[in-house]
C-alpha cells in the first residue's frame, strides 16, 4: 500500500462525518459566496492530523504529496502541508529544503483556505525566503490579485518577524493594506501586531501613515495589545475618513 494511501485510511478512521463535518463546513465557508466554496470536509480535528502526519511523515514522497494537495478533501491538503513543514524543518540539506519550498509554491494554489495557509506559510515560505534572500517572492505573491497567495505573502513574514525583520512585514503590508476582503484585513493587522509586540517603533510609523485609511478590521487587529490610551488615539485616526 502506498503511504498515501496509508494516510488517506488513516484520517478516515478519524473522520466523525455528521458533526465535526457541519461544523467544519459552516466555520470554513464552503457554502455559495462563501471564501471555501465548493471545498469539502470528512470531519478530522487537527490535533488527529497532525497526529497522523507525524506518524508518516518520513516515508511520504513528493508524489505522495501531490496526491494529497490534489484532493478535494481539506483535511488531505491539510494533513500534506503539515508533513510538508515537518520535512522542511528536519531536512539538514539546502537541497532538500529547496524542493520542499518549491513543492509548495508550485501548488499554492491548493493551499486554498486560511488555515492551510497559516499552518504551512510561515514554516515554509518564511525560512525558504530569509535563506535564499529571494525576497521578491513575497512581493510576486501579494501583487498576484490572487486570495490566498496574497495570505501567503503576509503571514510567511511571521518568521522573518521572529528573527528580528520587520522590514519585509511592512512592506508586503503596505501592498495590501487596501486590499477588499476581510481575511486579508485580519492577516495583516495581526502581522502588524506582532511587529508591534517586539518593536512599537517600526509598527507606529506605518499606523501613522495608514490608520486613517485602512480597513477597521486590519486597524482593530493591529493596536489589539496597545496600552489604552494609545489604543484609543488610533480608533480616533481610523474613523477620520
Amino acid at each position: 500500500m502506498s503511504t498515501f494511501n496509508k494516510i488517506v485510511e488513516s484520517l478516515a478512521l478519524y473522520a466523525d462525518t455528521k458533526k465535526d463535518k457541519k461544523s467544519l463546513e459552516k466555520f470554513f465557508q464552503v457554502y455559495s459566496g462563501g471564501y471555501g466554496e465548493g471545498d469539502k470536509f470528512i470531519g478530522v480535528s487537527v490535533p488527529n492530523q497532525r497526529k497522523i502526519s507525524n506518524q508518516f511523515f518520513k516515508e511520504t514522497s513528493p508524489d505522495d504529496i501531490q496526491n494529497l494537495l490534489n484532493s478535494e478533501f481539506h483535511e488531505h491538503r491539510l494533513t500534506s502541508l503539515l508533513i510538508l513543514v515537518k520535512q522542511y524543518q528536519k531536512s539538514k540539506k539546502f537541497e532538500e529544503r529547496e524542493k520542499i519550498a518549491l513543492l509548495y509554491l508550485n501548488n499554492i494554489d491548493r493551499v486554498n483556505g486560511w488555515d492551510l495557509v497559516d499552518s504551512s506559510a510561515q514554516h515554509i515560505v518564511g525560512p525558504y525566503v530569509m535563506e535564499t534572500a529571494k525576497f521578491d517572492i513575497l512581493d510576486e505573491l501579494a501583487e498576484s490579485n490572487h486570495l490566498w497567495k496574497q495570505r501567503v505573502s503576509i503571514i510567511a513574514t511571521f518568521y522573518l518577524i521572529r528573527q528580528g525583520h520587520y522590514i519585509h512585514t511592512l512592506r508586503i503590508s503596505e501592498k495590501l493594506v487596501n486590499h477588499k476582503h476581510d481575511l486579508i484585513h485580519k492577516a495583516v493587522g495581526w502581522m502588524l501586531r506582532e511587529v508591534g509586540n517586539r518593536s512599537l517603533k517600526d509598527e507606529l510609523p506605518f499606523l501613522n501613515k495608514y490608520a486613517q485609511t485602512m480597513p477597521r478590521t486590519m486597524l482593530r487587529y493591529a493596536i489589539e495589545k496597545f496600552e489604552p490610551e494609545l489604543r484609543d488615539k488610533y480608533l480616533t485616526m481610523g474613523q477620520r475618513k
